[in-house]
């Protein structure tokens, strides 16, 4: 796991070729124990996950059964929980809670895009295609020259990082 300095804060700075040695030694060492630790944490939640699934979805079972339930009585019973007519309501208060109906939003669900577009343009429906443009960074630094002095376009070169690799051995099973 190789770590990458972006900022200047520094911490303890070896005096020595053997003391910069000793460093990344113990970085190495650090870099690894935080992995172990990480790993720890993953098979815990794994297990606490494991142990409380079938629990769960056996709740969720009871949920959406009496769930159904309470709708199907209520969808039979809408005139006299709501209302009736032009006044039929969304919501009725029971003792222990209470039921709504609620229309969502109007969505555009679109399978096959690109036949979408391709129909919707050969339609003469192109106020249905939305056009993005932007700028093509890719083509900005295959030529800098041409963009350089632009206000808002900054070309970043020559940014080194620092990286400290310590060294481990890879075990393959």
């Amino acid at each position: 796991m190789a770590t990458r300095l972006k900022s200047k804060t520094l911490a303890a700075v070896p005096q020595s070729k053997n003391d910069c040695a000793e460093s990344i030694r113990l970085l190495g060492e650090l870099q690894r124990q935080f992995e172990r630790e990480r790993a720890a944490m993953n098979d815990a939640i794994g297990a606490i996950t494991q142990r409380y699934q079938p629990v769960l979805s056996a709740l969720q079972q009871r949920i959406d059964a009496l769930q159904g339930g309470v709708q199907a009585w209520c969808e039979a019973h809408r005139t006299e929980l709501c209302g009736a007519g032009d006044r039929l309501g969304k919501t009725a208060h029971l003792v222990t809670g209470e039921v709504s109906w609620r229309l969502r939003p109007p969505s555009v669900s679109i399978r096959g895009t690109d036949a979408v577009l391709d129909t919707l343009l050969r339609m003469g429906l192109g106020r249905f295609v939305r056009v993005k443009n932007e700028p093509n960074k890719e083509a900005m630094l295959n030529e800098p020259d041409a963009v350089r002095g632009i206000a808002g376009i900054n070309i970043v070169t020559g940014v080194e990082d620092f990286v400290v690799t310590p060294f481990e051995v890879e075990v393959t099973q």
